[in-house]
């Protein structure tokens, strides 16, 4: 389905588009601002980006309900998972993207819906207390039943703790997290740092642009799992499953899978899957003194596979790994660029991304050094086109009758994926899977004549 249509390309500078086919429609979605509807506590999202969750009152106090909910692959199976939910909120997957700020005693109260006793885990904070006792694990004699304090089925607890470190955390079920965290017991925490909110942690090699700004859950799914807990009525009739056979069939980036992925935040037909995994970034044209900050991308691994993370043309700048910031002790920059990065079972990463303008192409007075294809020479796959029908960013050129062109205002779209090409699949067939886009944009004052780029 996916290919690259031939350009200029430099590893610094690549001129790509994709061939899509018709079930990539979808991105129609990406030209309207999408929106979120929760109880009043998540912020005004973009089309894509990270939709923070914050508190509702002066205090980072947050209720979630545990509970189950059904969503939706590209492929038509509707899996039934589970979840953490706001309360009085409706069921979404994965569970709220929490941010706080640094110093913050984060307070989250966890209310239980589900069959089987549950609890949340919040590796990389230390402190922890639930039910105002230090959080510990439980046992059933001298058998291990949870890593941490549980809610009981129709009960709560109260965990908090202080978020004294800027970074990226998962939280995840702590109780049979084989079976609970592969249901999707599990979200994201950012920590902001203190007095650098344009920052990832405390030092300028992590400065970003706060208008891109994006989280990346990846986890897998395997419907088996899914569909021996749908139909167990345990414990009277218990339907097993050995978690040692599990054999993911989807492969998930913010709960969706692509093409779903590049959708924008909030589209009414994944109700139950508000986070898009779509990339804005804004070119700078300037290597050494660039006039656009980087990106920032927040990676983090819910599922128990590995996986070889990367995006196309261009490498990305590690600056922190499982919330830890690559800085010497004496304050030494360690931050270093990598093209694919291997996201670890349980692990975050932080990442910067910017998209040099280092040749300053244009077709007047700087054009690309080979021949361009003729229109009649490129194939455009399903009527359906991510090419502006022009190699030079912010222009637009022609593309033959009936061939639809997303491109709005001459913009470049490329592949972000996974590298294990099983992964690039929904049940075994491709494209999609752990697979979206990165959209480049051009500076204002540099995009096609009469379009205007949209977030």
């Amino acid at each position: 389905m996916t290919k690259l249509i031939a350009r200029a390309i430099d590893l610094r500078h690549m001129r790509s588009s994709t061939r899509v086919g018709l079930a990539l429609l979808i991105v129609l979605s990406l030209l309207t601002v999408g929106g979120v509807a929760r109880s009043g506590t998540l912020a005004a999202p973009s089309s894509s980006g990270l939709v923070c969750t914050s508190a509702p009152g002066t205090t980072p106090t947050f209720t979630l309900t545990a509970g189950p909910g059904y969503i939706k692959m590209p492929d038509g199976n509707i899996i039934l998972n589970w979840s953490y939910s706001l309360a009085n909120g409706a069921f979404q997957f994965p569970g709220p993207y929490i941010c706080v700020n640094q110093g913050d005693t984060v307070t989250i109260v966890l209310n239980n819906s589900l069959p089987e006793p549950t609890s949340i885990m919040f590796p990389g904070f230390e402190g922890v207390t639930g039910n105002g006792a230090p959080a510990g694990p439980e046992f059933t004699g001298t058998t291990l039943t949870s890593l941490t304090n549980t809610a009981g089925v129709g009960g709560s607890v109260t965990y908090s703790f202080v978020a004294a470190n800027p970074g990226t955390y998962l939280y995840e079920s702590g109780t049979d997290s084989g079976k609970q965290v592969q249901m999707g017991l599990y979200g994201a925490i950012v920590v902001r740092p203190t007095g650098n909110p344009s920052c990832a942690y405390a030092c300028a090699q992590s400065a970003f642009d706060p208008k891109t700004e994006y989280v990346m859950l990846l986890s897998e799914i395997d419907p088996a799992l899914h569909q021996a807990v749908e139909f167990s009525t345990a414990p009277t009739n218990p339907t097993s499953y050995d978690v040692t056979t599990l054999h993911p069939r989807y492969w998930l980036i913010n709960g969706r899978a692509f093409p779903d992925t590049i959708a924008a935040n909030g589209v009414p037909w994944l109700p139950a899957q508000p986070y898009s995994a779509l990339v804005h970034i804004t070119v700078t044209d300037d290597l050494v003194n660039p006039t656009q900050a980087p990106a920032l991308v927040r990676y983090l691994n819910a599922g128990s596979r590995n996986h070889p993370f990367h995006p196309h043309g261009q490498n990305g700048r590690v600056v922190a790994r499982d919330a830890g910031p690559l800085v010497s002790p004496t304050g030494q920059d360690l931050s270093y660029e990598t093209f694919s990065t291997t996201i670890g079972s349980g692990q975050t990463w932080d990442q910067l991304y910017a998209f040099y303008d280092q040749e300053h192409f244009n077709p007047t007075t700087n054009p690309v050094p080979v021949t361009t294809p003729q229109l009649q020479n490129l194939t455009f796959k399903g009527g359906a086109t991510y090419y502006s029908g022009s190699p030079y960013l912010g222009n637009q050129g022609k593309l033959p009758v009936g061939v639809t062109r997303f491109n709005e205002c001459g913009e470049f779209y490329m592949v972000w994926h996974s590298h294990a090409l099983n992964e690039a699949a929904n049940f075994d067939t491709g494209f999609g899977g752990m697979l979206t886009l990165q959209r480049i944009d051009p500076l204002p004052g540099h995009q096609a004549v009469g379009t205007t780029c949209s977030q």
